[in-house]
C-alpha cells in the first residue's frame, strides 16, 4: 500500500476535522458519512484540514502548514503588517493533522472550490518559499525547499481563473437586476450570501473575495508556476443548459436551490473586467458558483486532456467535465450524491503513480 498522505482542503465557508461542524456534518461526504473514515478503512491515509472560511488563499496556506506540522500559524511579519492583522494565528501545537511531517512525507492535496486555490499557493510556497518573509525567526514554510513533499494536487470545481459571480457586480455595463430569478431562488441566494459574509473585519486585498476576482486570479496564475515534479489534476463541473439566446440557465430539478440565482446571473453575463480581460460566452456554463471554463485549468499554465494511460507531471491533467453542481462532489446538500466511488477511483489512480 502506498505511503502517500491524502489531505483534503475545503472551500469558501467550509469546515474541516478541527471544527465542531465536521463532527455533525462532514464537509467531505455530507449525509453520506465521512469520506476520510471510508478511505482510511481501505488503507488510504486521508485527513480533512480546517482553514479559515473566508480568508485569503495565502493565509489559509499558512494555516495548513501549521496544521501539518503541529505548530502555531505564522502569517509572516511583513504580510501581517501590510494587511493589518496579527502575525500569529491558530495554535496546532501537539495536535498535527498527520502523525509526521518531514522529508519522507509525500502529500496528495485535494482542494474543493477555493480550497483548490489554497493548495496551489501552498505548493508554490513549499517549493519556492516567500522571499518577502526573510526574518530569522520566520516559519520554515517561508524558506521553501520542501517541494519534494508534495506528490500531487487535485482540484475540484476550483475558480482557477476567478469567477464572474464576483466580477459581474463590478461591471457597469451589466445590470444584474435584469436577470429573472424565481422568488425561492432569490431567497435561497440571500441565505448563501449571508453564509459567505466574513464574521470578522478583513483587509479588502487579503481575503477570499479578492482572490476570486478574475484579474487577481489571472495574476496568480503567472506568479505560481507549475512544478515539474508534481502531478496536477483538475475536475470542472457543470449543471446548466444553453438557451436559444446563448445564455445558460440551471437545471432546476438537479441543481441546489441555493445556487440557482447565481447560476442564472453567471449564465447571462458577458463583459469585461476592470483590468480589461474579456469575458465571452464561453464563461456562461457553470456549476452554480464557478464558471466551468475557469475550473478546467489555470490560464497561462500548461495542460492536457486527462488520459489515464498517460499522466504527466508538471502540467494540468484536465478531466472530463462532471455533470453536477458546485457541491455535488462534496455529497450534495439537499440533493444527496454518493461520492465514495468517485474519490476511491482517484486515490487508487494516484497511488498507482507512486512507484
Amino acid at each position: 500500500m502506498s505511503k502517500l498522505k491524502y489531505i483534503f482542503v475545503h472551500g469558501l465557508s467550509g469546515w474541516g476535522s478541527y471544527d465542531e461542524a465536521y463532527r455533525k456534518t462532514p464537509y467531505w461526504g455530507m449525509r453520506n458519512g465521512d469520506l476520510m473514515v471510508q478511505l482510511r478503512q481501505l488503507g488510504y491515509d486521508s485527513y480533512a484540514a480546517s482553514v479559515a472560511p473566508h480568508d485569503s488563499a495565502y493565509d489559509r496556506a499558512c494555516e495548513l502548514y501549521a496544521q501539518l506540522t503541529g505548530t502555531v500559524t505564522d502569517y509572516g511579519r511583513k504580510h501581517a503588517e501590510k494587511y493589518g492583522h496579527d502575525r500569529y494565528g491558530r495554535d496546532f501545537t501537539g495536535k498535527p493533522l498527520i502523525p509526521e511531517f518531514n522529508d519522507d512525507t509525500r502529500l496528495v492535496l485535494f482542494g474543493h472550490s477555493f480550497g483548490g486555490t489554497t493548495i496551489r499557493i501552498f505548493a508554490h510556497i513549499m517549493e519556492h518559499g516567500c522571499q518577502l518573509e526573510d526574518d530569522e525567526d520566520c516559519s520554515p514554510f517561508f524558506k521553501g525547499g520542501m517541494g519534494n513533499r508534495i506528490f500531487a494536487l487535485y482540484t475540484v470545481a476550483t475558480p482557477h481563473n476567478g469567477t464572474t459571480a464576483y466580477d459581474m457586480y463590478d461591471d457597469p455595463d451589466f445590470d444584474v437586476s435584469k436577470v429573472k430569478v424565481p422568488f425561492l431562488a432569490k431567497k435561497a441566494s440571500k441565505m448563501l450570501s449571508e453564509r459567505n459574509t466574513p464574521t470578522k473585519p478583513q483587509h479588502p486585498e487579503d481575503c477570499a473575495a479578492y482572490d476570486m476576482h478574475i484579474d487577481n486570479a489571472l495574476r496568480y496564475n503567472s506568479e505560481w508556476p507549475l512544478s515539474e515534479n508534481i502531478y496536477y489534476f483538475s475536475q470542472p463541473c457543470e449543471m446548466t443548459q444553453k438557451k436559444a439566446d446563448g445564455t445558460y440557465y440551471p437545471i432546476t430539478m438537479q441543481m441546489e436551490l441555493l445556487f440557482q440565482s447565481a447560476s442564472r446571473r453567471i449564465g447571462a453575463y458577458k463583459g469585461k473586467t476592470r483590468g480589461g480581460f474579456i469575458i465571452d460566452e464561453s464563461w456562461r456554463e457553470n456549476d452554480g458558483l464557478v464558471n466551468t471554463v475557469s475550473a478546467a485549468w489555470p490560464l497561462y499554465n500548461d495542460h492536457r486532456k486527462f488520459n489515464e494511460k498517460h499522466i504527466e507531471k508538471g502540467k494540468w491533467n484536465v478531466l472530463d467535465t462532471y455533470h453536477g453542481d458546485h457541491m455535488s462532489l462534496q455529497g450534495g446538500l439537499l440533493h444527496r450524491n454518493k461520492i465514495f466511488s468517485y474519490y476511491l477511483k482517484k486515490v487508487v489512480l494516484i497511488a498507482r503513480l507512486d512507484k
